[in-house]
């Protein structure tokens, strides 16, 4: 299965110029594209549907529901474009992949332009079918600070990133790859659960700019980009430089090891 990123990795790199019109790029671009705007598509819209019903999504069953649509959401999206891409449907998590060297720059900013246009066209065609209802964005509740929301957003993108490089990247992930899209889904689910009443649980910066812009609201926008790109690098290079060595020098101990009778 292809993750859309170099399976020796471990080196920060520019790439080459021509990696910039290769046609690997230009689908894997294509790929991000459609994967984010399926996702936008579908989280955005449980809130917008939400409102339609109850118009107040501030409830416990708002969340839940907000939380199942998103797991759904980031697991399909994931689903479709893992084999070409990565699946990383996150300009967060492209950019831990390239702190950890799993990606080169040229190709992450083709990620970034894609994801960022995938968000803004999902979003407009959800406001186009609902007859023109403005999306609400993401906002801070009260009582929740600025940097409160950025430490937060950091630490619930950590484990997004975590699981996204568990799962999907690190090369021992062995059979556990096969349910990648499930865990990373279900852990933007559970996050979502958890930091959606204080700050809307953005963890994605494209995820909170389509309807951001459609929707022309900008209050806090900042948070949702330095807290997710904080704690999906830090996650990149934990895992990346002392997760996997130790993993690799352990494999590499047992190898050496002389057999125990029984395993003649």
């Amino acid at each position: 299965m292809s993750t859309g990123v170099r399976p020796a990795g471990r080196r920060f790199t520019v790439g080459r110029s021509e990696d910039a019109t290769h046609p690997d790029t230009i689908r894997a671009a294509i790929s991000e594209f459609l994967a984010t705007a399926i996702f936008v598509f579908a989280a955005e819209g449980s809130v917008l549907s939400l409102g339609k019903m109850y118009h107040d999504t501030s409830t416990a069953g708002g969340l839940v529901t907000v939380a199942l649509a998103h797991a759904l959401a980031l697991a399909a999206a994931v689903s479709v474009a893992v084999n070409i891409s990565g699946g990383h449907v996150n300009p967060a998590i492209t950019f831990g992949a390239l702190i950890g060297g799993r990606i080169s720059l040229i190709r992450a900013v083709f990620y970034w332009v894609a994801q960022l246009l995938g968000a803004i066209a999902a979003t407009l065609l959800l406001r186009l079918a609902t007859g023109g209802m403005r999306p609400p964005g993401f906002a801070l509740a009260s009582g929740v600070g600025d940097w409160h929301a950025v430490l937060l957003e950091a630490a619930m993108t950590f484990g997004l990133m975590y699981a996204y490089y568990a799962t999907v990247i690190d090369p021992k992930r062995g059979s556990v790859g096969t349910i990648a899209p499930l865990a990373v889904g279900f852990m933007l689910g559970a996050n979502v659960l958890a930091g959606g009443a204080f700050d809307g649980a953005g963890m994605n910066p494209a995820r909170v700019f389509g309807p951001a812009l459609v929707g022309w609201r900008w209050r806090h926008h900042w948070v949702y980009w330095l807290g997710p790109f904080l704690g999906a690098g830090l996650a990149g290079i934990v895992y990346e430089y002392l997760v996997i060595p130790s993993a690799e020098a352990a494999a590499t101990h047992a190898h050496h090891q002389p057999l125990a009778p029984e395993d003649y």
